[in-house]
């Protein structure tokens, strides 16, 4: 049976007392919702419960009024507001060449297809050599020819210098038997005429000489003739034998083929593509930057490349070219990135993301939320104040928005305090502050609490907060702090 309850109450406009019955069907909706506490609340709002018992009520032990103020606690962590600059590209191999015949000819065999690794020097195709071998065997004659004339105007060179130093003797002969006459002549031991002859003899000694000596000289002109012919013949033979190796096509780079052009059976001209190779040994991303983050790399630099093929690795790049010549309309540059790819599991094509690593110094970051701006002197200015002039009252006024408040943690356990400290702020962005002073590494300090705080008042923990050892500074991201959440703690 549920209880009946006499509400009392007085009538403010004629003063006199009424008197209301509660029905036990009024309360039996809510008798099964309502705890007693919460009755005695209710009634004690109501005006039903006298005021003093009400406030006896609210000031009992274990009253959320008694108990310290619930904060949540970081660990103040070093970080940098300034995020890494991250652009995206598309992987590409770090060489890319294009294999092309330099001869025509029907390709008779092509040993490779895509996908295949090649190294440098590997035969990959072949094509139809029979008009390039039957040209190189011509021009192979033809040098064996000339190599022939060479040593037939060698020879004859031989007998001419043999006819010259026989005209050379019989010459020196002539003289000396003219000589020897022309003495007995003028002793008029023989007669003039035979001296006449002697002399006539030596004079032509020396023509037949001389005759051959020219010829000797003929000869030798067209054994170097015929020695360039032969020097000219070995180029022919050179360029057909160069010509017939054309015929076969090795990869200049070890890599991978990319492509394959033409088939086998066709007819490749000189120039032709065949197949593409690519060289993966390292792999490059090539990304446009903005003009104004020009300043901000080098080449050399060191990078950060994440690949949305591979989302749980991360791989170290360099900066291995920055183009000197910028887009003309939207004012980007050129970027190219290299990174090692030993392994050979990176492929071309893939989306890549960059991140220029710039070195900055880290400092302590909290959430901006934490801190407590301290209030301006209001009201009537002092004299001071009124003599300052508006450069001086800039700059105090620029001091002021770099001071701040901050709580710390004083004590632990039920003996933990709020404790004001103030510190020198820094750069702002996304919600977080650098504290440039006033603020160490590992400190714990407020980062939200249920209410505003005072220096000195004690507090107590929320189980959002983060302990002071269960989370060391190498086991959370620098930088970083977790945000406590909605709600009551």
């Amino acid at each position: 049976m549920l209880p009946t309850f006499v509400l009392r109450s007085a009538d403010r406009s004629t003063g006199k007392a009424l008197v209301a019955t509660t029905a036990p069907r009024i309360l039996s909706g809510l008798w099964g919702k309502i705890t007693l506490s919460g009755l005695l609340l209710l009634l004690g709002s109501c005006g039903i419960l006298p005021k003093n018992e009400a406030d006896a009520q609210s000031r009992r032990p274990g009253s959320d009024l008694n108990q310290p103020t619930a904060v949540d606690v970081a660990i103040a962590q070093t970080g940098t507001l300034r995020s890494d600059l991250e652009y995206t590209g598309t992987t590409q191999p770090f060489q890319e060449v294009s294999l092309r015949s330099q001869a025509e000819g029907r390709l008779l065999n092509l040993t490779v297809d895509v996908g295949d690794s090649v190294t440098q020097g590997q035969t990959l195709a072949q094509l139809d050599d029979a008009l390039l071998v039957t040209a190189a065997n011509q021009a192979r004659a033809e040098l064996a020819a000339r190599k022939s004339d060479v040593a037939r105007a060698q020879a004859q060179v031989a007998n001419v210098r043999t006819q010259v130093e026989e005209a050379r003797l019989q010459l020196q002969q002539a003289q000396a038997d003219a000589a020897r006459l022309q003495g007995l002549g003028r002793e008029g031991a023989i007669a003039a005429q035979t001296a006449e002859q002697a002399q006539t003899a030596a004079k032509t000694a020396q023509q037949a000489l001389n005759s051959t000596q020219a010829q000797l000289a003929t000869e030798q002109e067209a054994i170097a003739a015929a020695q360039a012919r032969v020097a000219a013949q070995q180029a022919i033979l050179r360029q057909a034998q160069e010509r017939l190796s054309y015929t076969l096509l090795a990869s200049p780079i070890s890599g991978v083929v990319l492509e394959r052009m033409t088939q086998t059976g066709n007819l490749i001209q000189p120039g032709s593509e065949v197949l593409k190779l690519g060289d993966f040994s390292r792999i490059k991303v090539i990304v446009q930057i903005s003009d104004l983050v020009l300043g901000q790399i080098r080449v050399g630099q060191s990078t950060q490349v994440r690949l949305d093929a591979f989302p749980n690795q991360s791989f170290d790049g360099k900066i291995s070219r920055i183009s000197p010549v910028a887009d003309p309309t939207s004012r980007l540059i050129p970027v190219e990135v290299t990174i090692p790819n030993r392994s050979g599991t990176v492929g071309s094509g893939l989306l890549a993301r960059v991140s220029f690593v710039a070195p900055v110094n880290q400092r302590v970051i909290v959430p901006q939320v934490a801190l407590q701006m301290p209030e301006r002197a209001s009201g009537k200015a002092s004299d001071k104040a009124l003599e300052k002039t508006p450069k001086q009252e800039s700059r105090q006024n620029r001091r002021q928005d770099n001071n701040a408040n901050l709580f710390v943690i004083a004590g632990e356990g039920k003996a933990a305090k709020a404790v004001v400290r103030e510190v020198i702020l820094g750069d702002r962005a996304d919600g977080k502050v650098e504290i440039l002073s006033g603020l160490q590494p590992g400190e714990q300090f407020i980062a939200r609490s249920a209410k505003p705080l005072k220096s000195g008042e004690p507090v107590r923990l929320s189980i959002l907060s983060e302990p002071s050892q269960s989370k060391t500074p190498a086991q959370s991201k620098p930088g970083t702090i977790e945000k406590p959440q909605q709600g009551r703690p």
